[in-house]
């Protein structure tokens, strides 16, 4: 592969983002983005006009690959056009339909048991109920149901519909255990027979684009990213972006009762429990605004008070939650007085929130038998200087922070490569560039130790399920 050129498309909620990589060993040679419409839903024709802004970028590849972000409902007529906007992974208005579609069909231990997770608000399979119930005429137009992923790579030349294993283990209606779709499951949630894409094979050719290079399958923005830092046992990676993820690559299929694990499956034919939280970098924004601190400021003002923020502690619940399911919840700043009504408190208390919120998160991973040997922060929260120190000792193990990357559009383009080589398994990149965080004496570390932080953190969310 010397010489030649692949390209990763991270198509997400906020922008397109493109990396142009050489294929032998992922060294990126250019990147490009372009902004999408804010919102819960959008029109998937503002992502393809995004990603044409990278045209330019992308027609210099041999290969391309696109990771977008999971769950979004894409519905088609039979002539292949959009029915309605698609309904996005942060879209919470199916939350009673996704209720209904879990009591309907046997109880979370069935569903855990046929498609490895329990559904929730944010998979397609209960927006195809919503659609179902509150616009049929456009339930009775739609001929086939497609992921933001899977439309991009059929708009850039696909032979056929396709997806991948890893993306289509978040609809609802495919099994990461059998590799397979559901039968009666998406006909139970539309209505209606649609189609959904093939499922490609880790790696496959499934198109070449107008300009000649070789199209990967894709994958979801979280198998991506997991390709993208070259997972391997052990690691653990925790995500804080617009949402906050922890997932693990993972022999085995999970298959959570409870619904807190998604049991994913990955890019390259094994498995990516996941749990999700819908609140994470957004926690830092909000209390930057509440302080009127910039980021950096925030994370000064965090360091600079005691362990334990004097007493506040923060339930970081702003906009409805995910893991917990609590779609109508808000926040909860409790153990306020006077005395400790201070800037440096309430940043100190927003970043403890994030990570034992996150820190949540890879237990219930461990519930499921993911081991975690260390912790690797990625996203636009791991630049935080209070978030990385204080993570060593709230995750409880030795914490990794990647250099700033595009991981998901990485990942995608590692992908790209694997379809041009046309290997059983993707080319060996080797790993990012990093920095180590341990617990280590002094510092963030003294004061209320992390256990008391985060029982008193676990008293509150347990005292208010409600909110």
């Amino acid at each position: 592969m010397a010489g030649e050129l692949v390209a990763g498309v991270d198509s997400s909620t906020q922008s397109t983002k493109v990396v142009l990589c050489r294929a032998e060993d992922g060294a990126v040679v250019e990147e490009a983005s372009a902004p999408h419409p804010d919102g819960t839903e959008c029109d998937p024709r503002h992502w393809w006009s995004a990603l044409g802004r990278a045209r330019a970028l992308l027609e210099r590849a041999d290969a391309v690959a696109v990771a977008a972000q999971q769950h979004g409902m894409i519905a088609l007529d039979g002539a292949g056009e959009v029915v309605r906007p698609a309904l996005l992974w942060n879209d919470t208005r199916s939350a009673p339909q996704a209720r209904a579609l879990v009591a309907e069909l046997g109880g979370p231990a069935a569903w855990a048991e046929r498609t490895g997770s329990v559904p929730l608000a944010s998979f397609t399979v209960t927006k195809l109920r919503w659609m179902a119930e509150h616009e049929p005429a456009n339930a009775r137009r739609t001929e086939r149901v497609m992921l933001p992923h899977d439309w991009l790579t059929h708009r850039l030349g696909a032979s056929e519909p396709v997806t991948d294993r890893g993306d289509a283990s978040g609809t609802g209606y495919f099994s990461p255990a059998t590799g397979a779709y559901v039968p009666g499951l998406l006909r139970a949630a539309l209505g209606r027979d649609a189609e959904p894409p093939r499922v490609a094979a880790p790696g496959e050719r499934v198109g070449e684009t107008e300009w000649g290079a070789v199209l990967g399958p894709g994958t979801g923005d979280n198998m991506g990213a997991a390709l993208g830092l070259g997972l391997g046992p052990g690691d653990v990676a925790v995500s804080i972006g617009t949402s906050g993820t922890a997932f693990a690559v993972a022999d085995g299929p999970a298959a959570d009762p409870s619904g807190l694990v998604a049991g994913f499956a990955d890019a390259t034919g094994r498995f990516l429990p996941l749990v999700c939280t819908l609140n994470a970098a957004r926690v830092l924004s909000a209390a930057a605004a509440m302080t009127g601190a910039d980021q950096d400021e925030l994370s000064a003002l965090a360091l600079a008070a005691e362990p334990g923020a004097g007493g506040l502690t923060l339930l970081p619940y702003l906009d409805g939650e995910r893991t917990p399911d609590r779609p109508g919840a808000s926040g909860v700043l409790a153990g306020l007085t006077t005395a400790n009504a201070t800037r440096e408190n309430v940043a100190r208390a927003a970043v403890e929130a994030l990570l034992c919120s996150l820190a949540d998160a890879v237990d219930h991973l461990a519930a499921q038998g993911v081991r975690p040997r260390r912790t690797l922060l990625i996203g636009g929260g791991a630049r935080s200087e209070a978030v990385r120190a204080l993570a060593p000792a709230i995750f409880g193990t030795p914490v990794t922070v990647p250099e700033p990357a595009e991981y998901v559009a990485l990942g995608a383009a590692r992908q790209a490569a694997w379809a041009l080589a046309g290997t059983p398994e993707p080319p060996d990149w080797p790993a990012p560039p990093a920095t180590e965080h341990d617990t280590g004496p002094g510092g963030a570390h003294t004061g209320m130790d992390a256990r008391e932080i985060r029982e008193r953190y676990a008293a509150l969310r347990d005292a208010a399920p409600e909110l």
